[in-house]
Protein backbone atom coordinates (compact mmCIF):
# COMPACT_ATOMS: atom_id res chain seq x y z
CA UNK A 1 0.00 0.00 0.00
CA UNK A 2 1.83 3.54 -1.09
CA UNK A 3 1.18 5.92 1.58
CA UNK A 4 0.02 9.33 0.30
CA UNK A 5 1.86 12.30 1.74
CA UNK A 6 -0.37 13.82 4.89
CA UNK A 7 -1.83 17.70 3.85
CA UNK A 8 -0.92 19.96 6.19
CA UNK A 9 -4.03 20.26 8.46
CA UNK A 10 -3.24 16.20 9.13
CA UNK A 11 -0.68 17.56 12.05
CA UNK A 12 0.31 20.38 14.60
CA UNK A 13 3.11 22.79 12.68
CA UNK A 14 5.35 21.92 15.07
CA UNK A 15 6.23 18.74 13.35
CA UNK A 16 6.32 20.37 9.52
CA UNK A 17 9.94 20.23 9.08
CA UNK A 18 10.56 16.72 10.10
CA UNK A 19 7.42 16.02 7.35
CA UNK A 20 9.65 18.13 4.81
CA UNK A 21 12.53 16.11 5.35
CA UNK A 22 11.26 12.66 4.00
CA UNK A 23 11.95 12.30 0.28
CA UNK A 24 8.74 11.32 -1.87
CA UNK A 25 8.50 7.43 -2.44
CA UNK A 26 6.86 4.75 -0.17
CA UNK A 27 7.11 5.40 2.88
CA UNK A 28 7.47 2.37 4.30
CA UNK A 29 10.20 1.51 1.49
CA UNK A 30 11.46 4.81 2.94
CA UNK A 31 11.78 3.48 6.26
CA UNK A 32 12.94 0.17 5.63
CA UNK A 33 16.25 2.43 3.85
CA UNK A 34 16.39 4.45 6.99
CA UNK A 35 16.61 1.35 9.31
CA UNK A 36 19.23 -0.19 7.33
CA UNK A 37 21.51 2.85 6.82
CA UNK A 38 21.19 4.19 10.31
CA UNK A 39 22.28 0.76 11.47
CA UNK A 40 25.25 0.56 9.41
CA UNK A 41 25.83 4.64 10.59
CA UNK A 42 25.67 3.84 14.70
CA UNK A 43 27.74 0.36 14.31
CA UNK A 44 30.45 2.28 12.83
CA UNK A 45 30.61 4.75 15.56
CA UNK A 46 33.73 3.70 17.19
CA UNK A 47 32.84 2.72 21.01
CA UNK A 48 34.92 5.60 22.70
CA UNK A 49 32.78 9.09 20.69
CA UNK A 50 29.00 7.16 21.37
CA UNK A 51 29.74 8.60 24.71
CA UNK A 52 30.57 12.26 22.86
CA UNK A 53 28.80 15.10 23.62
CA UNK A 54 29.44 18.07 20.83
CA UNK A 55 28.76 20.52 23.74
CA UNK A 56 28.17 20.97 27.88
CA UNK A 57 24.36 20.12 28.29
CA UNK A 58 23.74 18.41 24.67
CA UNK A 59 22.84 14.59 24.55
CA UNK A 60 25.36 11.99 23.59
CA UNK A 61 25.36 10.03 20.65
CA UNK A 62 23.58 7.05 22.79
CA UNK A 63 21.08 9.32 24.35
CA UNK A 64 20.67 10.57 20.26
CA UNK A 65 19.91 6.93 19.72
CA UNK A 66 17.65 6.29 22.51
CA UNK A 67 15.60 9.51 22.20
CA UNK A 68 15.00 8.31 18.80
CA UNK A 69 13.89 4.55 20.08
CA UNK A 70 11.89 6.35 22.43
CA UNK A 71 10.24 8.34 20.14
CA UNK A 72 9.66 6.04 18.04
CA UNK A 73 7.93 4.12 20.60
CA UNK A 74 5.37 6.96 21.62
CA UNK A 75 4.36 8.12 17.72
CA UNK A 76 3.83 4.62 17.72
CA UNK A 77 1.38 4.72 20.07
CA UNK A 78 -0.25 7.49 18.73
CA UNK A 79 -0.32 6.33 15.44
CA UNK A 80 -2.01 2.97 16.57
CA UNK A 81 -4.30 4.48 19.19
CA UNK A 82 -5.62 7.20 16.44
CA UNK A 83 -6.22 4.35 14.02
CA UNK A 84 -7.94 2.83 16.42
CA UNK A 85 -10.67 5.13 16.36
CA UNK A 86 -9.51 6.25 19.73
CA UNK A 87 -10.45 9.91 20.56
CA UNK A 88 -8.53 10.51 23.73
CA UNK A 89 -6.42 13.58 22.98
CA UNK A 90 -2.85 12.78 23.37
CA UNK A 91 -0.65 14.98 25.40
CA UNK A 92 3.25 15.99 24.72
CA UNK A 93 6.27 13.84 26.33
CA UNK A 94 9.15 15.64 28.16
CA UNK A 95 12.23 14.13 25.78
CA UNK A 96 14.89 15.66 28.15
CA UNK A 97 12.98 14.21 31.35
CA UNK A 98 12.61 10.73 29.32
CA UNK A 99 16.39 11.18 28.69
CA UNK A 100 17.50 11.60 32.27
CA UNK A 101 15.37 8.96 33.67
CA UNK A 102 16.57 6.51 30.60
CA UNK A 103 20.65 6.47 31.58
CA UNK A 104 21.01 5.50 28.11
CA UNK A 105 24.98 6.09 28.24
CA UNK A 106 24.57 2.88 31.02
CA UNK A 107 24.19 0.93 27.81
CA UNK A 108 26.52 -0.46 24.93
CA UNK A 109 25.59 1.35 22.08
CA UNK A 110 24.59 -2.14 20.53
CA UNK A 111 21.70 -2.88 22.80
CA UNK A 112 20.38 0.64 21.61
CA UNK A 113 21.26 -0.21 18.33
CA UNK A 114 19.04 -3.54 18.62
CA UNK A 115 16.28 -1.74 20.55
CA UNK A 116 16.49 0.56 17.33
CA UNK A 117 16.00 -2.37 14.61
CA UNK A 118 13.45 -4.20 16.99
CA UNK A 119 10.98 -0.62 17.73
CA UNK A 120 11.26 0.14 13.62
CA UNK A 121 10.44 -3.69 12.72
CA UNK A 122 7.56 -3.14 15.14
CA UNK A 123 6.29 -0.16 13.02
CA UNK A 124 6.62 -1.36 9.63
CA UNK A 125 4.86 -4.77 10.96
CA UNK A 126 2.18 -2.24 12.32
CA UNK A 127 2.03 -0.18 8.96
CA UNK A 128 1.75 -3.01 6.74
CA UNK A 129 -1.11 -4.49 8.17
CA UNK A 130 -3.06 -0.84 8.59
CA UNK A 131 -5.65 -0.29 6.39
CA UNK A 132 -5.80 2.89 3.67
CA UNK A 133 -8.62 4.02 5.62
CA UNK A 134 -7.31 4.10 9.00
CA UNK A 135 -4.52 5.99 8.06
CA UNK A 136 -6.42 8.96 7.46
CA UNK A 137 -8.58 9.04 10.57
CA UNK A 138 -8.49 11.59 12.64
CA UNK A 139 -7.33 12.27 16.41
CA UNK A 140 -6.30 14.90 18.79
CA UNK A 141 -2.26 14.77 19.77
CA UNK A 142 -0.82 18.37 21.09
CA UNK A 143 -4.27 20.21 20.55
CA UNK A 144 -4.30 19.60 17.81
CA UNK A 145 -5.91 17.27 15.08
CA UNK A 146 -3.63 14.36 13.57
CA UNK A 147 -3.62 11.35 11.26
CA UNK A 148 -1.90 7.76 11.43
CA UNK A 149 -0.13 8.48 8.22
CA UNK A 150 1.54 12.33 9.30
CA UNK A 151 2.52 10.45 12.62
CA UNK A 152 4.19 7.60 9.90
CA UNK A 153 5.89 10.62 8.55
CA UNK A 154 6.69 12.43 11.86
CA UNK A 155 9.06 9.54 12.66
CA UNK A 156 10.69 8.96 9.39
CA UNK A 157 11.25 13.25 9.46
CA UNK A 158 12.33 13.01 13.09
CA UNK A 159 15.15 9.99 12.51
CA UNK A 160 16.78 12.16 9.38
CA UNK A 161 16.39 15.63 11.58
CA UNK A 162 18.61 13.92 14.12
CA UNK A 163 20.79 11.89 11.66
CA UNK A 164 21.87 15.23 10.37
CA UNK A 165 22.53 16.59 13.60
CA UNK A 166 24.66 14.01 14.45
CA UNK A 167 26.49 14.21 10.90
CA UNK A 168 26.72 18.19 11.12
CA UNK A 169 28.12 18.78 15.01
CA UNK A 170 29.45 15.48 16.34
CA UNK A 171 32.09 14.34 13.77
Amino acid sequence: MMMARPYSNEYNPHFRGYIELVPEGDLQTILRRQLEESISFFKAIPKEKSDYRYAKGKWSIKEVLGHLVDTERIMCYRLLAIARGDQTPLPSFDENAYNDYANFNRLELEQLINEFQTVRQATLSMLENLSIDTLVNEGIVLNHPTTPRAIAYIIAGHELHHLKIINERYF
